[in-house]
């Protein structure tokens, strides 16, 4: 389990945070914390809750009871916006706009805050070199990209404001696994790198372990277990975690994992 600590050491937190759709509860009484600097892997099967809990630590939904905490402080309606802008957000297919350039998806909100023409284009050729982006490309449209290309462009839209936060939500996902396997190498390098606070989820135990030590197994809008791929392996806090390892061949052995 993750050391307690004060919420004000903390990017993000939940305290009892419940969201239903109807009679569904996705994210049923949860209360985590995410600290500053680390990298944490929001794991479980499909419908298990974990991009709502993302989508609630930026106000894209609202808890029906609890509270969200951003700098602990209880994140307020009229404060969203402000927020968002401190938090780079990555979905599974990019989100990248068809009808902008590769350049143009880039400078969209920098250009909204009153950036200069040309310090969106230094900061964009910054990140093209960060995520191995050849600058030609900066010309181009997403239909015009390969997969992996266009996910690389949305991390680099994330990060174009600097923002202290990471959420990523199944980034990797519709990629095929060749080119999976590299982005996986690269974005490690580039959390270590940077050091953000990163939030991500997966369905994907082996890639979950790769990212980090810190992993939280969510079922049914629950957390089960929060810790190591060790800590699962030896101490399963429900048989529904045991269920979950076992379903996940060529996982790698504990010497292996992210150390962060």
């Amino acid at each position: 389990m993750m050391p307690a600590s004060k919420d004000s050491d903390n990017a993000f937190g939940l305290q009892g945070v419940t969201r239903a759709f109807g009679p569904v509860r996705a994210v049923d009484a949860v209360s985590l914390a995410f600290p500053r600097g680390r990298t944490s892997v929001l794991i479980g099967s499909s419908g298990s809750g974990k991009s709502t809990l993302l989508r609630l630590l930026i106000g894209l939904e609202w808890p029906d009871a609890g509270q969200v905490l951003c700098d602990g402080t209880p994140l307020q309606r009229d404060e969203v916006l402000a927020v968002r802008r401190r938090v780079g957000y990555v979905i599974q297919d990019g989100g990248l706009f068809p009808h902008l350039t590769v350049a143009g998806n880039l400078g969209l909100l920098p250009r909204h805050l009153g950036w200069k023409p040309a310090r969106v284009v230094e900061r964009a050729h910054e990140l093209a070199a960060l995520a191995h982006l050849h600058a030609d490309l900066l010309a181009r449209f997403p239909a015009e990209l390969s997969g992996g290309q266009r996910q690389r462009v949305a991390l680099m839209r994330a990060l174009m404001l600097d923002p202290p936060t990471l959420l990523l939500d199944e980034p990797l996902g519709a990629l095929d696994p060749l080119v999976r396997h590299g982005l996986q190498e690269e974005l490690r390098d580039i959390f270590a790198r940077l050091g953000k606070t990163v939030i991500m989820v997966t369905h994907d135990l082996a890639e979950a372990a790769f990212f980090s030590r810190r992993l939280v197994l969510m079922r049914r809008g629950r957390v089960l277990q929060d810790g190591s791929l060790a800590d699962f392996r030896r101490t399963p806090a429900d048989p529904f975690v045991r269920e979950f390892l076992a379903a996940h061949r060529n996982l790698p052995d504990a010497d292996a994992c992210a150390a962060g």
